[in-house]
């Protein structure tokens, strides 16, 4: 019933959610020698999920390890201003999202009320 109500919608924040947590990690680990830094294919990571609803959401097909323009000779490939960058982009998304969810809701609890 709520691929019905909220469509793609609530997929794409459970996404948006996971790349928050790897590109938190990218950035906390930015000073840890040999870290490679990884992040979500939205696409693909959405496609999955929606395909996946009832086996968990198993992200790790979608989950890939970028490649840095400039390597560290540590062997770490965090590039801080890049991963900031991103999730920035990614809790605007997420936000954006979330808002468009609960303007859903809101119309149904609406309905609901017969308003």
């Amino acid at each position: 019933m709520a691929d019905g109500l909220f469509g793609i919608h609530a997929a794409a924040l459970e996404v948006r959610a996971q790349r928050m947590g790897v590109l938190a990690s990218n950035i906390a680990n930015a000073s840890t020698p040999g870290f490679k830094a990884r992040d979500v294919d939205f696409r693909s990571a959405l496609a999955e999920a929606q395909g996946a609803q009832a086996s968990g959401n198993d992200f790790a097909a979608a989950l890939k390890y970028r490649v840095p323009s400039q390597p560290t000779l540590d062997g770490n490939t965090v590039e801080l201003a890049a991963e900031q960058t991103a999730f920035a982009e990614n809790a605007v998304q997420y936000q954006t999202t979330l808002s468009f969810l609960n303007g859903r809701i809101s119309q149904l609890s609406r309905a609901l009320k017969g308003e």
